[in-house]
């Protein structure tokens, strides 16, 4: 008989940094997840994206059982790495407080195509733009 899914539970983590205390605790405590063993499990599959946070989404089973599936980092997160700045503007794209480039741009599209709705990296391309262009980061030629 198959596994009945009971909730899936999405968290945003550091790599390789996963640790029983809140925010891990606080919300897998409650759904019954041994957390000492989600932490390892988590640490030992991303600890070569170390110091990147990661997304990831659990599904948690009837029988108290669980799997998780990582997902790529956020945009945001990437353009604020590839621009070298600690956040966006709030101004949005009146205001520009950092340009990336194009090949820059490329890189996170490419990371990011296994999540986003797009066919090919060109699409995927003007998808990041608009979140660069939100955050006040200019692409460069």
């Amino acid at each position: 008989m198959a596994k009945q899914l009971v909730k899936k539970i999405k968290l945003q983590i550091p790599a390789g940094r996963a640790t029983p205390a809140p925010p891990v605790g606080t919300v897998l405590g409650p759904a019954g997840i041994n957390l000492q063993e989600f932490c390892t499990k988590f640490n030992e599959e991303t600890k070569d994206k170390m110091g990147d946070i990661l997304p990831v989404e659990i599904s948690l089973y009837d029988d108290r059982s669980y799997d998780f599936k990582l997902k790529t980092p956020p945009a945001g997160f990437l353009l604020k790495r590839a621009a070298g700045i600690s956040k966006g503007t709030p101004k949005g794209s009146k205001e520009k407080i950092a340009t990336i480039s194009k090949e820059q741009l490329r890189e996170i599209a490419e990371t990011k195509m296994p999540d986003l709705n797009a066919y090919d990296v060109d699409s995927a391309m003007k998808i990041i733009e608009g979140s660069a262009k939100n955050m006040g980061i200019e692409i460069k030629e």
